[in-house]
């Protein structure tokens, strides 16, 4: 038996003439073109939200050393409020188990603590500048990754292969190139006289962002990202009008209000209010991981930006540390996860009212492993299989 020959459009550059394929390689190109769109979807969506955080540090740059309004948890504030007018009101005209009582009777001390993790991880961070160098903030703020790799191993029970490793490595690398770059160029600008507490408060915010990332992506693959967005909205405005309300309200009586510093708030909320809602799109499509691998290429934006608009200092270390991260970023993005699921410490989130299950007897269980795709997610329900 002769097997039928596949003719497609390809053709080879100078002869003119069709590619002769083999009629099982035709299914084979389109899954690697598949493969490769999706690879590039994702590194795509998360530069989005690099450029979302690029302009969120301009922002805050013009505020504090142009205007010396110096008012992190108001900025913050702004955006909690934008949340709970959007999400929590979305909640509030639902009907059934998705209404916004419903959620709060089940399990509204979860978000509570996750709230205020969300609101201290934003201002630690912002706090740091105050003590300790750009440099270090950039350097420490890296120690979210593992973190999150540690967090998503034994709570999400994602387990890594040996390319994503490689790519973390090279991502981190980049990040080292850029921040030797900046040594070299001088930009030591923000060291304070104690340069431990700013180390230790980066290093704090930096745990912080990776418990409420890994958090946030637990929730809107099990539950909803209107769920997760309107919850922190809530608690958020809330707990940080009371710090506002402790901590920063003689600053906001120093700010000399005009048309000027009104529009940089503006801006800074519409960057952060797109931040938070476009976020748990992108880790329903990828993972906490590779959001916080895509974001160091956010200072390098922020210093683009800076060449034109402060007049930086430019060095060739910093195109040769964008495409290291990049590079790692595709390395990263080239193979899947894959989720180890195993009953006994895999606990839901949802339905905590229901029947008690005893988890930690022995049963003779079979073991489960299931692979995550680039694509999106089609299933609501979180795959659990009890013996």
């Amino acid at each position: 038996l002769i097997p039928r020959v596949h003719y497609c459009p390809l053709r080879w550059p100078r002869m003119g003439c069709p590619l002769t394929l083999h009629p099982f390689a035709h299914p084979l190109i389109s899954y690697l073109c598949l493969l490769s769109r999706e690879l590039l979807v994702s590194v795509a969506l998360g530069q989005v939200l690099s450029l979302l955080i690029c302009g969120i540090g301009l922002t805050s740059k013009y505020l504090s050393e142009d205007f010396h309004a110096n008012t992190p948890v108001f900025q913050s504030f702004l955006n909690y409020i934008l949340l709970f007018l959007v999400y929590t009101t979305t909640l509030a005209v639902r009907q059934g188990e998705e209404n916004l009582l419903a959620i709060l009777k089940r399990r509204w001390w979860k978000y509570m603590i996750l709230g205020i993790v969300d609101i201290e991880a934003n201002y630690l961070v912002v706090k740091a500048y105050q003590y300790t160098t750009l440099t270090s903030v950039q350097l420490l703020d890296c120690f979210v990754i593992p973190v999150v790799i540690l967090l998503s191993w034994f709570f999400l029970l994602v387990r890594y292969k040996v390319v994503h490793c490689v790519g973390i490595v090279v991502c981190i690398l980049g990040m080292g190139c850029m921040a030797g770059a900046d040594v070299l160029a001088g930009r030591q600008q923000g060291s304070g006289e104690n340069k431990l507490i700013g180390d230790l408060l980066v290093l704090g915010g930096a745990t912080l962002y990776g418990i409420s990332n890994v958090c946030e992506e637990y929730i809107v693959r099990n539950l909803s990202r209107v769920e997760f967005l309107g919850m922190i909205g809530l608690f958020g405005s809330f707990f940080s009008g009371i710090q506002l309300a402790i901590m920063e309200h003689k600053e906001l009586l120093k700010v000399a209000w005009d048309w000027q510093i009104g529009l940089l708030y503006v801006g800074f909320s519409a960057c952060m209010f797109g931040l938070y809602s476009f976020m748990p799109v992108v880790l329903k499509k990828t993972s906490a991981t590779a959001v916080n691998l895509s974001l160091l290429t956010a200072d390098l934006y922020s210093l683009f930006c800076g060449l034109f608009l402060f007049h930086y200092k430019f060095s060739g270390l910093y195109l040769l540390s964008f495409f290291t991260i990049l590079i790692g970023l595709l390395l990263y993005s080239s193979t899947s996860t894959y989720v180890a699921q195993d009953p006994r410490v895999y606990k839901q989130f949802r339905n905590p009212a229901g029947p008690v299950v005893d988890l930690l007897t022995p049963a003779p269980t079979e073991p489960a492993v299931t692979y995550t795709s680039l694509g999106q997610e089609t299933e609501e329900e979180p795959h659990v299989r009890v013996a």
